[in-house]
């Protein structure tokens, strides 16, 4: 019988999801184990080969894990609301609901296909209004808390209320804006209620604030940080400006120090804790107050180098800072405006990566050096961030290569206080020996005793104090996006109003336009039924607004990572329409076991949903305050590009009576490629398009590298289908080219001529933009499930990077084939009863040990081999032991579960092999009884001899004397010695 692997996979997937024999159970006798992938996104173009990977290595080990006796939570889902579906949504027209829905089903197909063992019943989906009605249940819980940094944790805003009520806020030790007005309990009570709402919007953790945003006109939408490459959006690549918005923001800055705490307790990846330790920038240092020459206005300063103060010889403020434009001299208006306007094209992550361009402004105004009093000029520069610290900075030329540049550049002022000073990297690493020099009280002093003492006298003279300042930013939370998730917020007198929970979810309305409105309103600014009835509890129709029973609603939406900061959970109790996760859910499952997803959202994802989860237990939701164990950063599998090479004449293709001229891989780095096309003949240049003159010279001459879909090669070779590529849509244009095979043949004039054309690779992201993308569907049709699960484990240690070539893929299919072969002989199915050989037991049992250990050590790539150095040594063995191969199924069946599900029926089992407990290990099976002893005679080995260990050197001497084959060497000599190490060697000297 053959190995039909579409009958078998197609037999078995209809099993899983008939018996859903992976659906886990929240009451177990069980040990739990949870293991979970980063969703997807659920895109058109649907999984490509570089997809599965994590999924094939996370279903792996969920496997496993079955095996050895666990409860196994392995759920999936869909991260579906996103900027893709919407802007198709504007291309097109359709709605984003409609698209998505049916990318999802592509997906699933997909995923399905493969032989993943998820807990479909949990599926959960972001824009599904039962998830997303949890979502805005937590903004809701976020509003209504506050951090108290007593405490350490965050407490329900009716405890600040109260303490408010009882004491003012001289006391109150909280996170909150640095504005917040000094305030009494008697003015507390007699403030208005919109009043407090203000006072109370200072303290929340989710508040409404104006903030410098990356705005994006073309998508009509603020974008993070992540979304923008080298000052465009990732998406559509549009210019991307800074703009000064009202939105919502997450006081995710509270947690700070937290956050980097809590990297200490859980096993994720050094690379990306250091990550998120340099985003989340914990510095120590000083805030230091400059007054403003002429103005009431003071510009605050962070430093982590208040001891330099005697070097400050001017400041630089962010162009966005808010006393620009107060400061700003009528002189220099004209210059800081433009300037302004020009910075506001950069986005951050670009202003900070350049440290190259030196530009900036000078304001006019002066500030005054607090111990000096001396004037120090202030000048504006993009260099200075306003989303890091204040905004300004205290420029000390003489110690910072940055403001050194910058006051060289500009002419300015150098001061040198380090003058007969080390300030070597090395001397300010050792912070006891580096000395201050030329600054005042300070001269003498110890780099660590010269922090304290400027500390000190900023404090005694009231402009200055020590701080601990983090490079971690609130983070906007408003999108002006339609598919994203409401808000559950209504404007009250302008003031922000939560929707009660019982009414949840608030659900996306019906928009005729995904764009912004014409007078720049959000998407949402579409809606006609889009305001809050606070006596019906319902959203009615904006005509009825009237601003006493009938409230706007808000017309921002959430950002995508709202959804994903809390998912995990919700795959622990994914049908409670009561909770967003029961309490015995959660005390059940606690946390994610093992997470696998890339280290691209190590500041996106992974932080938000730490910073979700932290807030969560802190308000007793949650049992633990961090929601993953364990994280492995799968790498990328790459694409393999192809290129074919078109001739150009001083920038010009080369055209000719025939089109454009290709040359094969072979002649495309050849220098003497004009003498390749002069060999065509005279008649053929002379009459090309261009009018090149006959013959060409070398320096007119190269060559152009142009992407060709890999779907146009003949096979899994390297050799380009001409005829598919001059028929292809995206080459409409090349149809008529000349093409020069290898041999230097013109391929398009001759079609029986023996030659080929080889297209160039290059290993690269694999990307449909690259035209490099293998969908796993072709992969999965020729050669099986299994074999794509197990050749994208056996390419390579998970965690790196690996070049797909589908060449390759055929080993693997050999593999199982000569599996299949151990159970089949031709039609008929063969295995026998019985003990099986010593052979076996050895090679079973080695290859239990060492696949349990590749497993545990996530070295997937390894057991592969394994598997087949175990399959080769069983099929020298002749084995067909039913004890055996059944222990042998079950080891390969996490990799490659169709199969083993097929020949595991074959012998007689009626339960999934997936319930099957894992083979154990026993070491008896691979100590040695025997050891085969080479026989050597005067040191040339003439045969071998297979003898119990355990003999004495007598015993083994008078074996070896009394075999024949020693009598037939030594043709009745005596032997003048007789050599032999026991385990080792015998050797006859005679």
């Amino acid at each position: 019988m053959q190995y039909n692997h579409q009958e078998i996979e197609k037999k078995w997937q209809e099993y899983w999801a008939k018996n859903q024999t992976f659906k886990a159970s929240n009451n177990s006798d069980k040990p739990k184990y949870y293991v979970l992938d980063m969703f997807p996104y659920p895109s058109g173009a649907g999984l490509h080969v570089g997809h599965p990977l994590g999924y094939i290595a996370s279903d792996i080990y969920a496997r496993y894990k079955r095996h050895k006796g666990f409860n196994v939570l392995h759920p999936q889902g869909y991260d579906s609301f996103g900027l893709p579906a919407e802007q198709y949504a504007i291309q097109t027209g359709q709605h984003p609901a409609i698209t998505t829905e049916t990318n999802i089903t592509t997906y699933r197909r997909q995923l399905d296909q493969i032989g993943f063992s998820f807990d479909w019943s949990r599926e959960v989906r972001t824009s599904n209004p039962e998830y997303y009605k949890w979502t805005q249940w937590i903004f809701i819980q976020l509003f209504n808390s506050w951090y108290n940094k007593d405490t350490d944790k965050a407490e329900d805003v009716s405890t600040l209320v109260e303490k408010f009520e009882a004491e003012g806020n001289a006391n109150v030790n909280a996170v909150c804006d640095e504005d917040v007005i000094s305030f009494t309990a008697e003015d507390w009570k007699d403030f208005s209620t919109t009043k407090q709402q203000e006072i109370l919007l200072q303290y929340r953790l989710t508040f409404l604030s104006d903030t410098e945003v990356n705005w994006c006109p073309a998508l009509g939408t603020v974008l993070a940080n992540d979304e923008i490459v080298n000052g465009v959006s990732e998406r559509g690549g549009h210019p991307v400006v800074r703009k000064k918005m009202t939105q919502w923001s997450m006081r995710i800055s509270a947690y700070a120090q937290r956050l980097l705490d809590g990297l200490n307790g859980i096993d994720w990846p050094q690379p990306l804790k250091d990550i998120q330790t340099n985003w989340i920038g914990r510095s120590q240092g000083a805030m230091v107050s400059f007054n403003v020459d002429g103005h009431d206005e003071k510009i605050d300063v962070f430093t982590t180098r208040p001891d330099t103060i005697y070097g400050v010889s001017f400041m630089t403020l962010a162009p966005e800072h808010e006393l620009v434009a107060k400061i700003t001299t009528a002189d220099q208006k004209e210059a800081v405006e433009s300037y302004v306007e020009a910075t506001a094209k950069r986005s951050e992550r670009d202003r900070m990566a350049d440290v190259k361009t030196i530009s900036g402004v000078f304001t006019g105004a002066y500030a005054i050096h607090p111990f000096s009093g001396k004037q120090v000029p202030i000048w504006i520069g993009d260099y200075v961030l306003a989303s890091y610290g204040t905004g300004a900075v205290m420029a000390v030329p003489c110690g910072d290569q940055r403001d050194y540049d910058f006051a060289n550049h500009f002419g300015l002022e150098i001061p040198n206080i380090f003058e007969g000073v080390d300030i070597s990297e090395e001397a300010f690493a050792d912070k006891e020996k580096t000395v201050i020099a030329n600054s005042d009280f300070l001269n003498g002093l110890s780099y660590k005793k010269a922090m304290k003492t400027v500390i000190y006298e900023m404090e005694q003279r009231g402009f200055g104090y020590g701080k601990i300042n983090y490079r971690l930013r609130d983070a906007v939370f408003s999108r002006q996006r339609y598919w994203g998730e409401p808000f559950p917020v209504y404007y009250k007198d302008g003031m922000p109003q939560m929707i009660a929970s019982e009414h949840l979810p608030i659900v996306l309305p019906e928009v005729e336009k995904y764009l912004p409105t014409e007078d720049g309103k959000p998407p949402l600014g579409n809606a006609d039924v889009w305001a809050w009835d606070t006596t019906t509890n319902t959203v009615v129709a904006n005509d009825k607004i009237d601003n006493e029973t009938i409230f706007p609603l808000e017309l921002n939406t959430m950002p995508g990572w709202a959804g994903s900061s809390w998912y995990f959970n919700r795959y622990m109790d994914a049908s409670n329409n009561g909770e967003f996760v029961s309490k015995e859910a959660v005390e059940y499952w606690k946390e994610v076991d093992l997470y696998i997803g890339g280290s691209e959202h190590a500041t996106g994802h992974l932080l938000y949903a730490r910073f979700w989860q932290k807030f969560l237990f802190d308000r007793g939701f949650l049992p633990v305050d961090e929601f993953a164990k364990k994280l492995i950063n799968q790498g990328m599998i790459l694409g393999t590009s192809a290129f074919v090479y078109g001739v150009m004449i001083k920038g010009n293709v080369l055209q000719n009576t025939k089109g454009e001229f290709f040359v094969s891989k072979g002649l495309s780095t050849d220098e003497n490629i004009h003498d390749v096309i002069n060999g065509l003949g005279k008649n053929i240049i002379e009459s090309s398009n261009n009018g090149w003159n006959y013959p060409l010279k070398k320096e007119d001459v190269f060559i152009m590298p142009i992407r060709v879909p890999i779907s146009l090669l003949k096979g899994t070779s390297d050799e380009l289908d001409i005829e598919r590529f001059r028929k292809d849509p995206l080459n409409k244009r090349f149809e008529d080219a000349t093409f020069i095979g290898e041999n230097g043949n013109i391929l398009s004039l001759n079609e029986n001529v023996e030659d080929f054309y080889l297209v160039g690779r290059e290993v690269e992201k694999m990307s449909k933009s690259k035209y490099n993308v293998v969908n796993p569907d072709d992969i999965c049709d020729e050669y099986g499930a299994d074999s794509l699960r197990l050749f994208e484990m056996f390419l390579g240690p998970l965690e790196q990077f690996k070049p797909w070539k589908t060449s390759g893929i055929s080993g693997v299919y050999s593999f199982l084939k000569k599996l299949w072969k151990l159970f089949y002989n031709g039609e008929t199915f063969e295995v026998t009863e019985g003990e099986p050989t010593k052979d076996s037991l050895k090679t079973l049992h080695k290859t239990i040990k060492k696949v349990e250990e590749d497993i545990e050590n996530f070295s997937f790539n390894t057991s592969v081999s394994t598997f087949m150095i175990a399959v080769n040594e069983l099929t020298a063995q002749k084995c067909n032991n039913k004890a055996i191969l059944e222990q042998l199924l079950i080891l390969i069946s996490p990799y490659a579960p169709h199969i083993t599900e097929e020949l595991w029926s074959t012998l007689g089992n009626s339960e999934s092999i997936s319930t099957a407990p894992f083979p154990k290990f026993e070491e008896k099976y691979l100590v040695e009884s025997e050891k085969e002893y080479p026989v050597s005679f005067n040191g040339k080995m003439r045969f071998k001899l297979n003898l119990p260990l355990d003999m004495s050197k007598e015993e083994i001497e008078k074996v070896v004397m009394a075999h024949e084959r020693t009598q037939q060497q030594l043709q009745g000599r005596e032997p003048k010695k007789v050599i032999i190490v026991p385990g080792k060697i015998i050797n006859i000297v005679g």
